[in-house]
């Protein structure tokens, strides 16, 4: 049964689903500690973990603490950051376009850094301006599909979504090409890897530069969700309550952009969670965005908690992790789409 539309909208509920779903990734994280290729034990961990807090005799060596503190604490951060950020993202747009079907690369910014990073690394630049190329490439592609919907007159929002996958197409050509010219065997397996997505060279640097990239836009969401509810009546219902419907619109679109380039210029070409994890939360708690943005980024950060852990464990070597993403979210949404249950109606 659908909850209605505008129910509560002011109001996030305490429930014992809603207590699930916050503490998901809080749980899986602590999980993750234990878990890789370099075993170490519970009591070891916690030691470690305390040693900053604590002046205790070290019973433990430099590399254990290096795997704690520079592998797997930035890993598990990242995942829970990146993958609340995009679901967040992916219901945005998915509201805002009044598409179940819309996803956070929609305007083309995943092809775009990716077309950043291939360059840079074709280039044999460092690390820091790999992930400052991605970015930059991720937010011009989406800045060029606006101006580009801005010259065409016309629907906007149909606009807009054609001029994304314009810039999209042209992005993933661009790549190609990068891809042809490369080194095959240095370079072009270098591009390769870093497309496919992985959390494996993620620093606490990279974290400290993610956290005012992504949070700030999350908790914006998550305080205006609520008139992402009017979007869904059409911009001229949403207009005669009060709302601006132009301005935040790209207000948004800005905001999702800054999150998903961003998590896309340090971890690769991650793909499905901001289409599937919106999809699992309506399911959940019902399509009311002032439940389902909080909700989808608590989701999205348990599953790619998750879909790490798989990754660099499941076999001796790590496991790229827009490869998982795919083989789990493509199944799962073929099930909502037989179902039809992807909160419209």
């Amino acid at each position: 049964m659908a909850v209605p539309l505008f129910k509560k909208i002011s109001h996030f509920p305490i429930s014992l689903e809603i207590g699930l779903i916050v503490l998901s990734p809080f749980i899986l994280a602590g999980f993750s500690m234990f878990f890789g290729q370099y075993f170490l034990d519970p009591i070891t961990i916690f030691k470690i973990l305390l040693s900053p807090f604590l002046h205790t005799q070290q019973t433990w060596t430099d590399a254990q603490a290096n795997v704690i503190f520079n592998i797997r604490i930035p890993r598990i951060i990242g995942a829970f950051l990146i993958g609340g950020g995009l679901s967040v993202a992916g219901a945005v747009y998915q509201s805002l376009f009044r598409n179940p079907m819309v996803s956070p690369d929609i305007l083309g910014v995943s092809s775009g850094a990716g077309f950043g990073a291939a360059i840079a690394i074709l280039c044999s630049l460092p690390v820091l301006m790999i992930e400052g190329s991605a970015f930059f490439f991720g937010l011009a592609s989406v800045g060029f599909a606006v101006t580009l919907a801005k010259i065409y007159k016309g629907e906007s929002i149909l606009v807009l979504v054609l001029s994304g996958i314009i810039m999209g197409s042209l992005f993933t050509s661009l790549i190609s090409l990068v891809k042809y010219v490369a080194d095959p065997t240095a370079k072009l397996p270098a591009i390769t890897y870093w497309l496919m997505g992985s959390l494996s060279a993620v620093s606490m640097s990279d974290i400290f530069l993610a956290i005012p990239f992504i949070l700030p836009g999350v908790v914006y969401c998550m305080v205006i969700g609520w008139r992402l509810n009017a979007f869904s009546l059409g911009d001229e219902e949403a207009g005669s309550l009060g709302i601006d419907t132009t301005r935040m619109k790209y207000i948004l679109i800005f905001i999702s952009t800054l999150i998903t380039a961003y998590s896309v210029s340090i971890c690769g070409i991650i793909g499905w969670i901001g289409l599937v994890i919106p999809h699992l939360g309506r399911m959940l708690i019902g399509p009311d965005n002032a439940r389902l943005i909080p909700a989808s980024f608590f989701l999205g950060a348990a599953y790619l908690i998750l879909i790490d852990n798989i990754a660099r464990n499941a076999t001796s070597a790590e496991i790229p992790l827009g490869i998982l993403t795919a083989i789990v979210g493509v199944p799962f949404f073929a099930y909502i789409m037989a179902k039809r249950d992807v909160g419209w109606t």
